[in-house]
């Protein structure tokens, strides 16, 4: 590989992982708006295996939006991330792929007398992008959710 091409490689990375801290950024801040400018024009969401809904990114973010406003505070935390290039599929490189693991904190309602977290969800995204005259941009998301926690319906004894 030529620096330039190595360059360029590194460029990619690094836009394709941005476009990946956008889309956690837009979901929990609850910009809808941002979230769909994420996508292409013909972009999906599979959210089904954490109870949700699949279709254009359109449809998803309205379901998103309703669903969540169950949660005062939410923060998408996504790491392990393996980018795969197009290049390295020997297509123009032009496509993306992104596998990475996600943890969610959750509070449900107003925080009541604590601000810790009472719903905790993990898994996997498996992300597809394709590069546009735009830039990067989200052709799907796939979430394959492993576990969640719910809050405990009976607290638990104080002991002194």
């Amino acid at each position: 590989m030529t620096q330039r091409v190595e360059l360029a490689t590194v460029m990619d990375r690094l836009a394709v992982d941005a476009l990946v801290t956008d889309y956690a950024v837009a979901v929990d801040d609850g910009d809808w708006e941002a979230y769909r400018k994420l996508f292409t024009s013909d972009g999906r969401a599979d959210y089904r295996s954490a109870g949700g809904v699949d279709g254009d990114a359109h449809t998803v973010a309205g379901w998103l939006a309703e669903s969540l406003q169950l949660f005062s505070m939410r923060q998408h935390l996504i790491v392990n991330r393996r980018i795969r290039l197009g290049t390295l599929e020997q297509d123009t490189g032009d496509t993306a792929r992104v596998q990475a693991d996600y943890i969610n904190p959750m509070r449900i309602g107003d925080g009541g007398d604590g601000t810790a977290p009472d719903f905790v969800c993990g898994g996997r995204y498996a992300f597809t992008l394709l590069r546009t005259d735009a830039g990067w941009r989200l052709r799907e998301v796939v979430v394959q959710e492993k576990w969640r926690r719910l809050p405990d319906p009976v607290p638990a004894p104080v002991i002194n």
